[in-house]
């Protein structure tokens, strides 16, 4: 990866306040703290829940899974749902970004995004494209375009806690976790393509994504995470 940035902080306020700054409508649904697995916890999220972002350890063990994970797909001739919206990570550290945007970006019909906003001309013009070159219009947009790097370093600098310096390695990564037609879907830009976990619904999303969170812990051989989910705004 060529193009740097500094790491997004899990912090609902800071990924409201961003993507409030590209153009999206937080006043339906926006970012908000998932602070525990147990079920009572669990009760506290405003519902519905339209996607889950976690952000987990990056490991030996996490990375080997990943590599047979995506051996194994290949080797069945896996195809995902081509509807579903999926960019690979061009940017390093830029996955705090492209989980806001996966989440986003397969909910379009529940959000609202100021027309000429960022989100809106992005969602756009990258409708047709591959992941691929989605990867590469947010490392390289076209000229005239909002600023992506500007809004992604003031929203980095945003946290509760200072960012790193941007040459520090990063061992942190976030995933998206959507609902797509009753499937429940992994988006990772540092994966082939993204996953099918089975099926899901409006009500059961962010317990089935609970489970699949407790499996990357498992094969992250850690249990530091953290968990967001992009929900209903309570008025």
């Amino acid at each position: 990866m060529g193009k740097k940035w500094l790491p997004l902080e899990s912090n609902p306020e800071v990924l409201n306040d961003f993507v409030s700054k590209l153009g999206y409508d937080t006043s339906k649904y926006s970012f908000c703290d998932v602070f525990g697995l147990d079920e009572e916890l669990l009760q506290m999220v405003p519902q519905p829940v339209v996607a889950v972002l976690f952000l987990f350890p990056v490991t030996k063990e996490s990375e080997d899974a990943k590599e047979a994970e995506d051996q194994e797909l290949k080797q069945q001739g896996y195809k995902p749902d081509p509807k579903i919206y999926f960019m690979k990570q061009t940017i390093s550290n830029a996955c705090g970004t492209i989980g806001a945007l996966h989440a986003i970006a397969n909910n379009q019909e529940k959000s609202t995004m100021a027309q000429g906003s960022f989100l809106s001309s992005f969602l756009t013009d990258s409708a047709s494209m591959d992941p691929e070159q989605r990867g590469r219009f947010l490392e390289e947009p076209p000229e005239g375009a909002p600023d992506i790097d500007k809004a992604h370093e003031a929203a980095a600098q945003e946290g509760d806690t200072a960012p790193p310096a941007l040459e520090d390695v990063i061992d942190l990564h976030f995933v998206a976790l959507v609902n797509k037609n009753n499937r429940l879907v992994e988006l990772d830009g540092r994966k082939s393509f993204p996953i099918d976990h089975g099926k899901t619904s409006e009500s059961t999303i962010l317990q089935d994504s609970i489970a699949v969170l407790k499996r990357f812990m498992a094969n992250a051989n850690t249990i530091k995470f953290n968990l967001i989910a992009l929900a209903k705004t309570e008025q």
